[in-house]
């Protein structure tokens, strides 16, 4: 059967791989602890009570026709409201547009801005640019960045790319590493595009930036989100977020998110989802509208849940350096936002027990499974080269016990590949 280019050439997923992996040694009954899952076990992070009272209400209701194309009037509303209150962005309810969580929003962003062959700069590691990329045909420029600038951008990394670009395509928090762009970093990336706008003059197509705070509720400590438009009021112009439910109220199934921008962008965007149908259902939003209006609901809620995340992460991250301060290969960035840890694992060019050297992130990653029942995701599944050791570990879908379980098997592991090394002398 013929397909398109595109189909035909689009990159398979590492993540699906791996879980394949993991799903057939659980069917087997071996006890995996799976750090793969970027979403939430309800079990452990239930969705707020409020907002599920307020979803089966709606149904009750009969909330279940279309709604309108842009999202119901009272959400965009309450959307208008939230951003406000909480992050100090004034959007009108015509610059807000929802639909069925982020991913429709992003694809849109792609497809009303970008024509074939157009530029797009986003940096390595990140989640799924690669593949908006290439189903959009556009010329991607992915930018390696460096773990201590806790793989966000600099300035510099884009300076040399932007003449020729039409969307830069930035996240923070960051999905694979779970860091946070700093104050500094985002004004310099700020100022270039501002720069570039003005070089440009209003007879080219804009450089707009694409921008993803998804996770921006789920910071820890004195860790601050910060976005565009805040630092540089300009970048209104050329900003267009992604935001919505999923990540900071575990409603990772409930499917509903929204982007916020340029009017212009915004209506254009609205018309190319409206073919897709892919709005949120109707009952969702009206609820969604709902819960967005109790602040003190969802303040309890954000102080419960990033205690529980924070907690996970910081098990985890304590372990891996007690391993690291023993000697053994690993390493991980302290855990600043979302639910992820990113951590290192050094085994590139050394001898497992079977005899045969580790050559890429694929060997640890199937090590790590099968040796410490510990499943994790490289940073070879979001861009960066196979031969990149720094791995996404998720915390959403296991307990503190399982954590501290499992680092306990890793040291048993890595014990074994010290032996090797002890061994060959």
């Amino acid at each position: 059967m013929k397909v398109s280019y595109m189909a035909q050439h689009l990159i398979g997923s590492e993540i699906i791989r791996i879980a394949a992996s993991v799903n057939e040694l659980i069917a087997k009954g071996e006890k995996i602890c799976n750090l793969t899952i970027g979403d939430f076990e309800p079990k452990y992070f239930p969705i707020p009570e409020e907002y599920k009272n307020a979803i089966t209400d709606a149904y009750n209701k009969g909330e279940t026709n279309y709604p309108a194309a842009n999202g119901i009037a009272p959400l965009r509303n309450a959307v208008s409201k939230f951003l406000s209150e909480y992050e100090k962005l004034s959007y009108s309810p015509d610059e807000i547009l929802i639909s069925a969580g982020a991913r429709p929003l992003i694809y849109g962003v792609f497809v009303t801005l970008i024509d074939k062959g157009d530029t797009v700069i986003y940096p390595v590691p990140s989640w799924n640019n690669n593949h908006y990329v290439h189903i959009t045909g556009a010329k991607g420029i992915p930018v390696d960045v460096k773990a201590e600038n806790n793989f966000l951008p600099v300035a510099d990394d884009f300076r040399s790319h932007l003449k020729d670009a039409t969307l830069v395509s930035l996240c923070s928090p960051l999905n694979p590493t779970g860091t946070t762009i700093s104050q500094e970093q985002l004004e310099g990336i700020c100022d270039l595009i501002i720069e570039e706008n003005k070089r440009r003059g209003e007879k080219q197509k804009p450089l707009y930036l694409l921008y993803d705070q998804i996770y921006w509720l789920l910071t820890f400590g004195e860790h601050t989100h910060f976005n565009p438009v805040s630092l540089r009021p300009e970048m209104k112009k050329y900003t267009v977020f992604i935001d919505g439910m999923s990540k900071a109220f575990a409603s990772t199934g409930v499917r509903v998110g929204w982007a916020f921008g340029p009017k212009e962008v915004i209506e254009r965007m609205k018309a190319i989802l409206s073919h897709l149908g892919a709005w949120a259902p109707k009952a969702e939003q009206v609820a969604t509208a709902n819960f967005l209006t109790k602040n003190t609901a969802i303040n309890n809620y954000l102080t419960l849940f990033k205690n529980k995340i924070e907690e996970r992460l910081t098990v985890l991250y304590d372990g891996l350096i007690n391993l690291k301060e023993e000697g053994y290969p690993v390493d991980a960035i302290v855990p600043m936002a979302a639910i992820y840890l990113t951590a290192r694992f050094d085994l590139i060019g050394k001898m497992g027990v079977d005899g045969k050297i580790f050559k890429d992130s694929t060997d640890i990653t199937d090590f790590l499974l099968h040796k410490a029942k510990m499943a994790v995701v490289p940073f070879y599944a979001f861009g960066a080269s196979i031969n990149n050791a720094w791995f996404r570990l998720s915390v959403g879908a296991v307990t503190v016990e399982e954590i501290k379980g499992v680092l306990g098997n890793l040291r048993e592991a890595l014990e074994t590949l010290k032996a090797v090394e002890v061994e060959r002398g």
